[in-house]
């Protein structure tokens, strides 16, 4: 949730805020109307329980001949003043879904426009040639026995695939890697939950624009995540927090439906129903989001870095932006087998958004403050495995492991056609 206090002092920020990401800014003038009407019918409700105390108080003292009129105004007062709880009551959740309604305020650098104007931050001066036919992922994946989606569709349906043998080995080569690389640089290494209650996913913004994305299983009332920002983010729900930073590297199986992207990378594994992912996360204090922006996306640039994989890293531009975020890179890993660059990790700077509306704060000298929260996918596995397939393929079907991950292959340097 955005601060209700800078919307009092800056509706303009906010309606500007709406106007880049192409939303509606009369959703400001909605939440003002709203924010003034809980604010009047708390100030009601206050008058008549402090009339009604009074009347109360003015009920014992009374005479005899003065009682039964007393009692006739006390009588009233407790039906207004059940009257105004009600009426403030119905107020305030008129407030809380104007209020949920409203994305977080874009930050000024972030580029204005759509999903195709981000502006490109960094970007390698070549990419790689080939001197055969270079084969996609899949191809290469089933010369090699790592990936079967013959059989994930018969088992499962369209869009999902089985990791076997070598493709097995590299998922977990992978996910080491990426927490050995987190733990080194001070995230605590967490295996998160991947069923969530609704107030874990409504507090982090999933339940808005994407929500036809989202697996809910009704029986329970629990969702499954679509990353493990989620259930990192709702880990501190309404606590306090005594120190910061807090980082936290968290692994989950993530799930999401691909609402909208019919045809889109049908084939193989770069957009399926079902992935694992490792994802930073990060409380710090509001001062230091901006910094803590910066050393997500390192890390993210590093591990890309450490598997050989030419990327371009993009600030994502007003109009593409998740409703929580109020800036985000991706870093994009060029895709030989389409000659296009391909989203690989990306990383957000929520600030104090998602703490609202989950109620986390940090102890200070000057009392409580809410938090800003950030996150960042370290390794996305299924894409993560696409493109390294594809980059580090050879003539004869081969495919060269980079030097660091081998540590974690058994020393393997080389993947070789079964």
């Amino acid at each position: 949730m955005i601060d209700l206090k800078l919307l009092r002092e800056d509706p303009d920020r906010v309606r500007a805020s709406q106007l880049a990401r192409g939303d509606d800014p009369a959703l400001v003038d909605a939440l003002l109307s709203a924010d003034e009407g809980r604010r009047a019918a708390v100030t009601r409700a206050d008058g008549l329980r402090a009339a009604q105390k009074e009347v109360s108080a003015a009920v014992r003292t009374a005479s005899p001949e003065q009682r039964p009129a007393v009692l006739e105004q006390a009588k009233a007062l407790a039906t207004d003043v059940k009257q105004a709880e009600a009426a403030q009551l119905a107020a305030e959740e008129l407030l809380r879904a104007a209020h949920l309604a409203i994305p977080n305020l874009v930050h000024p650098s972030v580029p204005p426009g759509g999903e195709a104007d981000f502006v490109v931050l960094s970007q390698p001066d070549t990419v790689p040639a080939y001197d055969f036919e270079v084969r996609d992922h899949l191809a290469v994946g089933e010369i090699l026995k790592a990936i079967d989606t013959e059989r994930g569709a018969k088992v499962s349906g369209s869009r999902f695939a089985f990791l076997t043998g070598p493709g097995a080995l590299l998922e977990l080569a992978l996910v080491n890697l990426a927490m050995a690389r987190a733990v080194a640089a001070g995230f605590i290494p967490v295996i998160a939950p991947a069923l969530v209650r609704p107030e874990a996913m409504e507090g982090t913004g999933f339940l808005g624009a994407h929500a036809a994305e989202v697996y809910k299983l009704e029986a329970d009332d629990l969702y499954l995540v679509g990353t493990s920002e989620v259930p990192l983010a709702a880990y501190h729900s309404g606590e306090v927090l005594e120190a910061l930073p807090a980082r936290y590297a968290g692994f989950s199986s993530c799930f999401r439906r691909e609402a909208g992207s019919h045809g889109k990378d049908t084939r193989g594994i770069i957009r399926v129903h079902q992935f694992d992912k490792v994802e930073m996360f990060s409380y710090v204090d509001l001062a230091e989001a901006e910094a803590e922006h910066e050393r997500l996306l390192e890390q993210e640039k590093g591990f890309l870095t450490d598997l050989e994989l030419p990327f371009r890293t993009i600030d994502v531009a007003a109009g593409d932006l998740g409703s929580s975020a109020a800036r985000k890179f991706d870093n994009e890993a060029w895709l030989p087998s389409q000659e296009r660059w391909l989203e690989l990790t990306s990383t957000s700077n929520c600030t104090d958004f998602q703490a609202r509306r989950l109620g986390i704060r940090h102890r200070t000298a000057a009392g409580p403050r809410v938090v800003a929260t950030l996150n960042g996918t370290l390794c996305a596995v299924g894409r993560t495995i696409a493109v390294l397939l594809e980059v580090h393929q050879r003539a004869d079907g081969s495919v060269q492991v980079p030097a660091a991950l081998r540590p974690f292959l058994g020393g393997l340097t080389e993947i070789t056609p079964a």
